[in-house]
């Protein structure tokens, strides 16, 4: 599976509508990953960091900002394209909530990360109004961001304790007694020094029929390294590059890309 991170925050603003309308129509991903938070008024909107600052031009923790405020801020504004021009600024850019991801993109299978605990069940009603739970897979790095949502009927990402776990237990010589309480194992290639991906740990979760996907790969080497390894998804700041190297390496058509050639 082809995963925009982010919608593709290499080639577009993160989290906005923007990277993720080319992450769908350019590159056809089969996933958009996304993170939530929530405003000051509750609204469940999408954006990574717990403030503002990196990637808007305003300044101060999202918990701090009304929806209606945060929508008068430019998420475009900081994106930097190579050269160092920000083409993005002043285009109307804003940071949307999920009911308009859902909305915008009906088909698509999302990868939302809860971000802190106060945003999970806000999300998951939010969901379920948009009868996506069968598309929605829903992740947290920590439990403790998704404890109140235990009763949630869609797929579940692995957390950074089911990770671990697995990775300690499948290490052992007769592949280990954990499975992880998971749909997927979303993982680094690499955590703190340590390999976390390797055939082995693929072919361990694949006896658990748990696929994997692996997070942040942005260089076609390692791409290709992952796919011939044989993992399930690859989420990529650069799905423009990710597409030439599916195409390459597993056969995937070629997407039409903004010039309709498919060329990144």
């Amino acid at each position: 599976m082809l995963v925009a991170h982010r919608g593709g925050a290499g080639i577009a603003p993160e989290n906005t509508l923007e990277a993720f309308r080319r992450a769908v129509e350019w590159w056809e991903a089969d996933m958009l990953e996304l993170d939530v938070r929530l405003t000051l008024d509750g609204h469940v909107v999408v954006i990574h960091d717990d403030t503002v600052d990196r990637t808007t031009d305003g300044t101060g923790p999202v918990g701090a900002f009304t929806l209606k405020q945060l929508r008068a801020l430019d998420a475009g504004y900081h994106f930097e394209a190579e050269g160092g021009s920000h083409p993005f600024r002043g285009r109307g850019i804003r940071v949307p909530t999920l009911s308009e991801v859902l909305e915008a993109f009906p088909g698509m299978r999302v990868n939302v990360e809860a971000k802190e605990p106060q945003v999970a069940r806000p999300a998951v009603e939010i969901i379920r109004k948009h009868g996506a739970t069968h598309r929605v897979l829903l992740a947290a790095e920590f439990e403790r961001c998704r404890r109140d949502v235990r009763d949630y009927e869609g797929p579940w990402g692995a957390s950074r304790h089911h990770i671990l776990g697995f990775w300690a237990s499948h290490r052992l010589p007769w592949g280990g007694p954990y499975t992880p309480g998971a749909d997927i194992l979303q993982v680094p290639e690499l955590w703190n020094g340590l390999r976390i991906v390797t055939p082995r740990f693929i072919r361990e979760a694949h006896r658990r029929n748990i696929p994997v996907h692996v997070w942040t790969v942005d260089e076609p080497e390692a791409m290709r390294r992952l796919l011939e390894w044989g993992v399930d998804g690859i989420q990529s700041d650069r799905p423009d590059l990710l597409a030439s190297v599916m195409a390459e390496v597993v056969g995937r058509p070629l997407p039409a890309g903004p010039n309709g050639n498919g060329a990144p």
